[in-house]
């Protein structure tokens, strides 16, 4: 199964849950993970794919403009319906607690579901989510004011995105 991981970054906290991410859909040996940066990513490559995840850091409870550009070429595959029953899952990071993380993760999942894509989260069940995560993606504060660019358990968070992405991904393509 073929996974893209698309993000933008602009202090270095969202890439690295970005990679957290790709290194936890990597643990499925079926799974072929690319990731690029938005700036480096190509809408042509979407169509091949099994599961896309988008993330970036959340500006006011939206979506950074880089990856809005990004999204915004999709018309095309919209018109072809070239997305319609893909995976998709999204990821973002703030510098505060109440920073819109969920807002701007909502506002990642709707271009998705535009394009008739599925969409997984994280629930309840999976132990890195319980206290620490969001059940819509992978959302992360990273205050300024910490050494750390992310914490070890948002790390594992991005791992777990991975992780269930693929699941649901080969569950999908094996018809389960």
């Amino acid at each position: 199964m073929k996974i893209y991981v698309v993000y933008d970054s602009e202090g270095e906290h969202t890439k690295k849950l970005a990679e957290s991410i790709a290194e936890g859909a990597r643990e499925n040996e079926a799974a072929e993970v690319l990731i690029d940066h938005v700036s480096q990513a190509d809408v042509r490559k979407l169509e091949d794919m099994d599961a896309i995840i988008w993330g970036c850091p959340g500006h006011f409870g939206t979506i950074s403009s880089g990856l809005k550009a990004w999204i915004d070429k999709l018309g095309y595959l919209w018109a072809e319906g070239k997305l319609i029953n893909k995976v998709g899952a999204v990821f973002c990071t703030t510098a505060t607690t109440h920073g819109g993380v969920e807002a701007t993760m909502l506002n990642l999942i709707t271009p998705m579901l535009h394009q008739g894509m599925m969409i997984v989260g994280l629930p309840g069940n999976v132990p890195e989510n319980a206290l620490y995560g969001s059940y819509y993606g992978a959302g992360i504060t990273c205050p300024v004011d910490s050494d750390e660019l992310i914490t070890e358990e948002g790390l594992e968070l991005g791992r777990a995105l991975g992780r269930r992405v693929t699941q649901v991904t080969g569950r999908f393509a094996a018809g389960q």
